[in-house]
C-alpha cells in the first residue's frame, strides 16, 4: 500500500537533547577509521580555530536517524519498516558538531513518492544545539520494497 501524500511537510517535535562527548567522537573516529587529529586532540582542534574537538562529518548520522524514528513509527504513516533500506544520506553543515554541544532534531517528511511498487520517503532532520543556532541538515531516504508476489 502507498505511503499517504499528506504526510509530506508534517514535522515532529524536536527530540531531547543529545549531550556530544569527546569519547563519543574518538571512539566514532575510529571506527570509521579517520586519524584526523582534530577528532581526538583538543589541541590539534584549537589549532584550527575550534573551542574543542569536532566530530566526523558523518557522526551526526546516528542521532538523526534515531530522530527518523518518530517518522517511521508514526502508526497514521503505514510505514513497513521489515521492508526497509537506507536509501542515501545527506548532509549541509552550517558548523562542525563539537564536543559538549547538546544537539537537538526536528523531523520534517519531504518527500514522499511510488516508484515500480516501492515506497520512497525523504525526511529531513534540522540539528540545533543547545543555543537554537542550526548546526547540520541531514536528508535521509528510506525506500520501502514493494511486497513479493505470491
Amino acid at each position: 500500500m502507498a505511503l499517504d501524500q499528506s504526510f509530506v511537510g508534517r514535522s515532529y517535535p524536536p527530540t531531547e537533547p543529545y549531550e556530544v562527548g569527546r569519547e563519543k567522537i574518538r571512539e566514532f573516529a575510529e571506527a570509521v577509521g579517520d586519524a584526523n587529529p582534530a577528532y581526538t586532540d583538543a589541541e590539534a582542534a584549537k589549532a584550527l580555530g575550534h573551542p574543542d574537538v569536532i566530530a566526523p562529518p558523518t557522526f551526526v548520522f546516528a542521532i538523526t536517524f534515531k530522530a527518523a524514528g518518530q517518522v517511521i513509527a508514526d502508526p497514521q504513516l503505514g510505514l513497513d519498516y521489515s521492508r526497509v533500506v537506507h536509501g542515501d544520506q545527506k548532509f549541509a553543515y552550517v558548523r562542525p558538531v563539537r564536543a559538549g554541544d547538546r544537539l537537538t532534531v526536528t523531523s520534517t517528511i519531504e518527500a514522499v513518492k511510488s516508484m515500480a511498487g516501492n515506497d520512497i520517503l525523504d525526511i529531513r532532520g534540522e540539528v540545533h544545539d543547545q543555543a537554537g543556532e542550526h548546526v547540520v541538515t541531514a536528508w535521509t531516504k528510506l525506500v520501502a520494497r514493494a511486497a513479493e508476489e505470491a
